[in-house]
């Protein structure tokens, strides 16, 4: 639709996209405002764009922060966590958890290829973190000489599954998104990367791993 400019399917995915969150109060405004210029405007990518502005933008802020939260959370557990093992067990049902949470937020459910991406995405993080241990040089790789070389390695290592969290966290965002990011900013793993350096400073400054889990 975006390519092609396609009026006539842009109305049709318009209506659509009014039907999907008819049960949604808080999008009432938005489907009322969309529905009121669906038969105006005439260009396919400017009705798509307003339906994205309408619908979608309040959604994208939540999902940000449920990816944002999250990717916070993994990195300060297993910063402290003593145990390989059970990292992975933790990162695997955050991860699990924040798909869930997306795909409910946006009322999207990921189609088979969609699915198949997010479980990719999902494995290659686990396998990270299992062998997070092979040493500095994977940190150095991730985060760079400069960020590594200022993180003690299990500070690091938390950083690192903050970063592979939010990358799963994005990819189902794009995946739930009943519609692609048109004139919206697409989220971007940078975005995340100063709000997981200030949790590893944080967790330097914290007195114990017991106060900066109860954070």
């Amino acid at each position: 639709i975006i390519d092609s400019d396609d009026r006539t399917a842009a109305r049709s995915l318009s209506r659509e996209l009014i039907r999907l969150y008819d049960g949604r109060p808080e999008t009432a405004r938005g489907r009322a405002a969309l529905a009121r210029h669906v038969e105006e405007i005439i260009d396919g990518r400017d009705l798509i764009g307003l339906a994205e502005t309408e619908l979608m933008l309040p959604f994208d802020e939540a999902a940000r922060r449920l990816v944002l939260s999250t990717s916070k959370r993994v990195a300060l557990v297993t910063a402290i966590s003593p145990r390989a093992a059970v990292d992975v067990l933790f990162v695997g049902a955050q991860i699990l958890r924040l798909i869930r949470q997306l795909a409910s937020l946006y009322d999207g459910r990921p189609g088979t290829l969609g699915f198949l991406r997010l479980t990719r995405a999902a494995i290659t993080h686990l396998a990270v973190t299992g062998g997070m241990a092979a040493g500095d040089s994977l940190l150095q790789q991730i985060l760079g000489h400069g960020i590594a070389a200022k993180l003690s390695a299990r500070l690091g290592e938390g950083v690192v599954n903050g970063l592979l969290t939010a990358r799963v966290g994005i990819a189902a965002m794009e995946v739930c998104r009943p519609l692609p990011f048109v004139n919206a900013r697409p989220p971007r793993l940078a975005d995340v990367v100063a709000e997981l350096r200030g949790v590893g400073g944080a967790g330097k400054r914290d007195a114990s791993p017991e106060e900066s889990v109860q954070k």
